[in-house]
């Protein structure tokens, strides 16, 4: 009976559990507007025993919802896959590998590696030695510099000595440094050098106008890089490169095997891995997989790769696993002949001749043997060359022709049972495609989507460790001012290229010299110098002093051009007149300027005397309209708002606050107020100075902020015009209605957030935000080595002020800190929603602005931190972003160091718990976070390093600039609390996509000539607003980007775009929380001939992310790639694909 008792009872409780959960369930529907919300809402609480305990395998299976089983969701077309079938994952080899870093002998960081001597008895080994020289565009000398002094020397020697004997062989990367030789070479030169390409024994590999980053860099830059390399490749040379070659970045993205892949690539190769990664899969045999994506149940994302399984690329570390054996074998280290450093392990080469050819041949083929028995094929792959190799002809003959002898000896001798020759990439890949073709009878030359017997292996290599404990995970957040630069050029450039196409369809340029045309030199040149900072010694911030500011200075030229393009697009565009140039008048101005390339963005403040008014024009580059509260500032707080049809608008004015001064006041105006935008387009507002407004207007003044007082000092006083008020409180709140932020009052400090719903309880959420340091003497600029534990900055006491009005409520603080004050300030504002009283996006999320000045010796060897410790139980277990692409699971393993556990972060990570509680971080700029204990996030916001750290830079990393991080936090509660959350695979919920997009995509604004306010209302030559759409692109279908493929050129104009569909959770809110949210791809057709109202789309054409490959099968894995989608322009894609589309318009 005490059994049944028993058992009876904890079927009541599991059934009031479920009568619990399925009232919560509805009232999040009917709190998220679910598709047919409240018609299933009350169905679920009449059928209850449809729904079964959150442990039971079936949960829900109803139109509009996902289905949940333990484990898994829905995988219908709508959804992303949880996760694809893989040989091998990452996170199972960080799982299975113990880190002890035990020494292997002559390999160093492996084993005694040993041959039977009958592996190549049915298959010869056939070897591959490949020269190349890695050419860094800027590291310890400017671009520019090395190209005067190296590269370009290079280049023609290269041709020089190919050109000698066709048994020769070279592979070249960077094409930013391949088009400057191009202005310089002779025309026999660039005739050789296409003759070279074309036989085959040149081949261009990646292509990339860069070898970029894989870590900081974003994926629309990735993009643009290997677009810009890749298009002037094919216009200027006549090839696509097929290859591609990455040795050396600082570990490796899946976004990159992706998006080669999406480019018509069809084979990749990697160097920079863990040690420990490189040697497990050596031992596995491993070292060459399908790359492929997580989410890829379909199998159309693989890519052939092929890892290095040494320390280096350099010439020592890649004939074998003896570097002492290898570094006999590079000729420029020849005693008094050679100009390179010696071999440090004591043999140094020996020029071969006939009495030490077979003695030499034998000692490298033995390396040979050995390094072809860690791969799965007899086809062998040899690098030769290191950075800026091949200068001189001089080198260039010893390599070939020392070498050369030795291929001859073992080509004469077959009992070897070995070929050895110089090759390409193209010779190697296809000639292990041709072995496994044979060996296993099937077609894989054929099939570039497969190479049979090979593992499939999905996951990323961060964060890479070359030996030891050194983990290079500091180059996440070095030189993170540079960093914030590359990301609004990116932006600038995407919204400008926007533009560009749409003021060309309406100006119709005759000429260079019309508009747009006059601006294409400047368009193509931010393009490059965007590609330029994606380079692995750019974005990284790894590179000399001097070096940056060239990367600082080509950039800030480009922002300044691009935003004198945009201003003079956004008169064009609502001049109702044409595009003549009499009727320019120079009417718009960008609303931010820089003044230096080291130098903070400055509003301009809008001065008006009485009667006079000024447009501030927005432009929206994003694919979704977007309400937003804007702020412009202004010198005289008496001033009001009108709309586009000179409406008057609701405003606030607050004090504008010095970031870090003692008397925080600079004694100008922030003025918000709520704009609708369209998407893609424009919308006039009109700030007119309160007195003497044109008859007829109603004039309602912006409204002055309350400001609340904490901690104050005798040097702060109350602006004019405002009540300041004196408190004392322990924790205060600042609320929009959505959610309700708690903070400290003695510090400033984010405390909680809470969630307001209208028809369940609030969710409170502690989030206590610190910031803290570690100290190191050793991190350097690729390094991060904390002497231990990070350290509190933040004292009692340092100065808060609050902001509260009707658009925003702001907390900001003055740190005081442990050492020192006046350094580090933060801003954490909420914005309200506009008088419809509609959910924005941007009153969903939290906005956290940090001031970070580290200028002087008190910060020296400081790493500053912000960490947020919520009450969610991650378990250590938190989700960070590849290139703003996708997102992967991490985990914080004991046996790796605080320093190894630290991931790169480009623009989110986020933090969540089984019961569906997420906590997310988006940033505007790369940076580094980690998750040290469960529940937290910590990101890295800027480090000062006194010493190098032993990688080659030669210097610390002291050019700190005065930087504002910008963060957006967001809570969200899962619709549907679906029982495992920590599955390896998660994707950000469709309102974190938007948060994000808006974060990262944001409005442009220009400011209009000052005029009589009477003249404003009476002006009909210029509309009030612009937009581009005849219809609303899904929520979940992103615009990439749209641009004109080659700007100068005027007549028949081909256009690429680019689009995402977003892979996002469905078990939150389908409507992305807010009201504005209506269509989603799986119901909205998207037609590519009537979605631009301003382009007469004649053609479309499916194309690679490149824009290279226009026909299908170049297209895996694409969706309504066939003739009739093309003729139609109907988009089709799955979720996380990206698509290229060619246009061309009538």
């Amino acid at each position: 009976m005490a059994a049944s008792s028993s058992s009876g009872s904890s079927s009541g409780r599991r059934k009031v559990r479920v009568i619990q959960r399925r009232h919560r369930l509805v009232y999040e529907i009917l709190d998220c507007g679910v598709r047919g919300g409240i018609v299933l809402a009350l169905l679920l609480l009449v059928v209850g025993m449809a729904i079964y305990s959150w442990s039971a395998d079936p949960i829900v299976s109803m139109p509009g919802m996902p289905m949940i089983r333990r484990g898994a969701r829905d995988l219908s077309p709508s959804r992303v896959q949880l996760e694809a079938v893989m040989d091998i994952s990452t996170k199972e080899l960080y799982d299975a590998i113990a880190f002890e870093n035990k020494d292997g002998g002559a390999w160093t960081q492996g084993w005694a590696v040993k041959y039977r001597g009958d592996e190549w008895n049915r298959e010869k080994l056939k070897v591959f030695v490949v020269p190349h020289s890695h050419n860094d565009p800027g590291w310890l000398r400017t671009v520019e510099e090395y190209y005067q002094e190296r590269t370009k020397h290079i280049l023609s020697t290269v041709v020089g000595a190919l050109r000698k004997d066709p048994r020769r062989k070279f592979i070249w990367e960077e094409m930013s440094y391949l088009h400057r030789w191009w202005q310089d070479a002779s025309d026999s030169e660039k005739q050789d050098f296409i003759r070279l390409v074309k036989s085959g024994q040149l081949e261009v590999v990646g292509g990339g106008w860069v070898m970029n980053d894989e870590a900081n860099s974003h994926h629309f830059a990735i993009i643009e890089q290997i677009t810009a390399g890749n298009l002037w490749l094919r216009d200027t040379i006549g090839v696509t490169p097929r290859n591609a070659w990455a040795i050396d970045p600082f570990g490796h993205s899946a976004t990159m095997a992706y998006l080669l892949r999406r480019m018509g690539f069809a084979n990749m190769l990697i160097q920079r891995t863990h040690y420990e990664v490189k040697k497990e899969l050596a031992q596995r045999q491993s070292l060459e997989f399908m790359w492929r994506q997580g989410w890829d149940s379909a199998n159309s994302t693989a890519i052939f790769c092929h890892m290095m399984p040494f320390y280096s690329y350099d010439i020592p570390h890649t004939c074998g696993p003896e570097p002492a054996v290898c570094c006999q074998f590079d000729y420029w280290r020849l005693v008094r002949v050679g100009q390179a450093q010696r071999c440090p392990w004591g043999y140094n080469p020996e020029e071969i001749n006939e009495g030490n050819v077979r003695e030499r041949a034998m000692l490298l083929l033995d390396q040979y043997r050995k390094k072809s028995t860690l791969y799965r094929s007899n086809t062998l792959l040899v690098p030769l060359g290191d950075d800026f190799r091949y200068v001189t002809p001089q080198e260039a003959e010893l390599q070939f022709t020392n070498y050369q002898v030795i291929f001859d000896y073992i080509s004469a001798h077959p009992e070897l049972k070995a070929s050895v020759q110089f090759g390409t990439l193209e010779d190697y890949f296809s000639t292990l495609r041709d072995e496994v073709a044979r060996s296993t009878k099937s077609s894989s030359r054929a099939n570039e989507d497969e190479v049979p017997g090979f593992p499939s292996l999905s996951g990323d290599f961060f964060t890479y460790a070359d030996r030891m404990h050194d983990y290079w995970s500091g180059y996440y957040v070095s030189r993170p001012f540079y960093k914030a630069v590359d990301r609004v050029l990116e932006h600038t450039l995407r919204a400008a290229n926007i533009l560009y196409v749409f003021t060309h369809a309406k100006c119709r340029p005759k000429d260079t010299s019309s508009f747009p045309a006059s601006y294409s030199n400047a368009i193509v040149s931010a393009s490059q110098n965007l590609a330029l900072f994606q380079h692995h010694d750019g974005v990284t911030g790894t590179a000399r002093d001097h070096v940056v500011e060239d990367y600082g200075t080509r950039m800030h030229t480009s922002l300044v051009e691009l935003q004198a393009f945009m201003a003079a697009s956004v008169e064009a565009l609502l001049l109702q007149q044409q595009c003549k140039s009499e009727n320019f008048r120079q009417w718009y101005e960008p609303e931010e300027s820089r003044s230096k390339f080291n130098m903070l963005a400055v509003k301009k403040s809008v001065r008006l005397a009485s009667g006079q008014a000024r447009r501030v024009v927005f432009f929206n580059p994003l694919e979704e309209a977007v309400e937003h509260v804007v702020m412009v500032v202004v010198d005289d707080p008496a001033v009001c708002v009108f709309g586009p049809s000179w409406a008057s608008v609701d405003s606030q004015i607050s004090p504008e606050w010095d970031e870090t001064g003692s008397n925080l006041s600079t004694g100008r105006h922030r003025l918000h107020w709520t704009a609708l935008v369209p998407a893609l387009g424009l919308a006039t507002f009109f700030v007119s100075s309160a007195e003497g407004v044109a008859d007829g207007s109603s004039c309602k003044r912006a409204v002055p902020a309350r400001i609340r007082v904490f901690n104050s000092d005798d040097k702060f006083s109350c602006p004019n015009g405002y009540s300041c008020s004196l408190e004392t409180v322990e924790t205060l709140e600042i609320t929009n209605g959505f959610q309700t932020l708690g903070f400290d009052s003695t510090t400033g400090m984010l405390r909680s957030i809470q969630i307001s719903k209208a028809a369940s309880p609030s969710t409170l959420v502690a989030v206590e935000e610190d910031v803290a340091y570690y100290s190191s003497a050793g991190s350097g600029a690729y390094l991060f080595l904390p002497d231990g534990e990070a350290k509190s900055l933040v004292q009692a006491g340092g100065l808060v002020l609050v902001t509260e009005g009707r658009a925003m409520q702001e907390v900001h603080v003055v740190l005081k800190t442990s050492i020192g004050g006046g350094e580090l300030s933060r801003s954490a504002r909420l914005y309200h929603s506009g008088a419809t009283g509609r959910k924005s996006v941007q009153a969903l999320s939290v906005e956290i602005n940090y001031h970070v000045a580290l200028l002087d010796h008190r910060f020296n060897n400081k790493e500053i931190i912000a960490r947020f410790k919520t009450g969610i139980d991650s378990g250590r277990v938190f989700h960070s972003d590849l290139n703003g692409f996708q997102t992967i699971r991490r985990e914080t393993y004991d046996k790796i160091p605080l320093q190894g556990n630290y991931y790169p972060m480009p623009s989110l990570a986020f933090v969540q718990d089984s019961r569906g509680k997420r906590f997310s971080v988006h940033s505007r700029q790369a940076l580094g976070v980690a998750s040290l204990q469960t529940g937290w996030l910590e990101v890295m916001l800027d480090r000062r390093l006194t010493q190098d750290d032993g990688r080659g830079l030669g210097q610390g990393v002291m050019d700190n600039r005065p930087l504002n991080i910008v963060f957006q936090l967001l809570l969200e509660e899962n619709v549907t609390s679906s029982a495992s959350f920590h599955q390896k695979l998660s994707v950000p919920s469709l309102l974190s996509h938007r948060v994000g997009a808006q974060l990262n995509y944001p409005m442009h604004a220009f400011l209009g000539k000052i005029v009589e306010s009477s003249v404003v209302i009476q002006e009909t030559s210029m509309d009030t607003q612009w937009s581009s759409l005849a219809s609303a692109f899904p929520c979940d279908l992103h615009l990439v980007g749209i641009k004109a493929l080659r700007p100068s050129q005027l007549e028949d104009v081909e256009y690429g775009l680019l689009l995402q569909r977003r892979g996002w959770d469905e078990s939150y809110c389908r409507k992305g929380g807010t009201d504005s949210c209506s269509t989603l791809a799986t119901s909205a057709k998207v037609d590519l001939h009537s979605t631009f109202s301003n382009l007469v789309v004649s053609k479309v054409t499916p194309s690679s992310l490149n824009f290279l490959h226009d026909h299908a099968e170049t297209l895996p894995g694409r969706k309504g790639a066939g003739a009739s989608a093309a003729g139609i322009g109907i988009v089709e894609m799955s979720p996380m694909e990206i698509q290229a589309y060619k246009l061309m318009v009538e």
